[in-house]
Order: structure tokens, then C-alpha cells, then sequence
């Protein structure tokens, strides 16, 4: 499953290096969508952060509000989640709140977590990398954007494999 937390309108353009967080995370959905992972996005305080940014997200995917920092504390998001042998690939903003605090979260709850690092943002690069470093003490394993890609495809021979590759060339 990918989970997308936080790519929110009034949010993105204040993180740092907001288009690469854009154009990775907009990488993700697409693979993902292409095959056949799941996708689940969060919305931290959509009245005042907005909803999630335009484009990136079609009506097929869920999206669930929260109002906690960690999205393991909202019991619609639990519901959600897949089987706990489950890899969950996490991309989103920020790298050091949200994302983290519910990585944390995920992994107290058992869960294999991928963390995209290169479709991860913060409004201060420090607190990224910071947000990174805990995230892999704590369990988590560090990815990016075109391996995770890749291991969803498995195999070259995969029928979406041209237009998965058109995404991270």
C-alpha cells in the first residue's frame, strides 16, 4: 500500500523543494495506480490546510481527514489499513510531524515500513533529514521513489512496465 500523508494545497508550497515532493509523490500514485497498489492519503485539518493538491489524487482513492498529528490515533485510518504483512510505503509532508509520528505509529502497530525518502518533504531540510534518522532508528526502512517503483513492477516483463519507467525517466 502507499500511503500519501498530508500533500495538502496550503501546505506543499511551503515546504522546501516543493516541486521534487510534487513530482515524486505524483510518480508514486501514478505507479501505484498502474500496479495495482493501493493507495491511501491523509488530509491533516483539510479546513485550514486545504484539501489534498490538485492532480495528484483521483475519486478512486481514500482519502480520511484527521485532526492528530500521528494517523494511527484516528480510528477511520486504522480501519483502513491493509493486513499487517502489508509493506507500507509512506511519501507525504512533513517529513518530521505527520509522516514521522505516524511512521512511528505504524511500526508500534507492527507494520513494515518503506519511507520514501526522496518524496518527503519539510519546510526545513534539517528537520527532513532529522525526521529520516529517527524514523530508521526507530525500524523503518528508507527507500525511493524508483525502487519503489521497480518493486512494484517486479519485472520488466510487467504490461504497465513502459509507462511505469516513463514516470521516473
Amino acid at each position: 500500500m502507499l500511503l500519501v500523508v498530508d500533500v495538502q494545497r496550503r501546505l506543499v508550497p511551503h515546504i522546501h523543494d516543493a516541486a521534487t515532493l510534487s513530482r515524486h509523490c505524483t510518480a508514486l500514485v501514478r505507479a501505484a495506480d498502474l500496479t495495482g497498489v493501493p493507495v491511501l492519503a491523509t488530509e491533516q485539518n483539510p479546513g485550514g490546510l486545504g484539501a489534498t493538491v490538485d492532480g495528484l489524487l483521483t475519486p478512486a482513492h481514500r482519502v480520511i481527514a484527521k485532526d492528530t498529528f500521528d494517523a494511527t490515533r484516528n480510528a477511520e485510518f486504522i480501519a483502513a489499513l491493509p493486513p499487517k504483512e502489508t509493506v507500507l510505503f509512506v511519501a507525504g509532508a512533513e517529513a518530521h510531524v505527520c509522516v514521522l509520528l505516524s511512521v512511528l505509529g505504524l511500526l508500534r502497530l507492527g507494520y513494515r515500513v518503506e519511507l520514501v525518502a526522496d518524496a518527503l518533504g519539510s519546510r526545513n531540510p534539517v528537520n527532513k533529514s532529522l525526521a529520516l534518522e529517527r524514523a530508521q532508528q526507530e525500524g523503518a526502512r528508507l527507500t525511493t521513489t524508483e525502487t519503489a517503483i521497480f518493486n512494484w513492477l517486479g519485472s520488466y516483463r510487467h504490461p504497465a512496465f513502459r509507462e511505469a519507467l516513463a514516470l521516473v525517466k
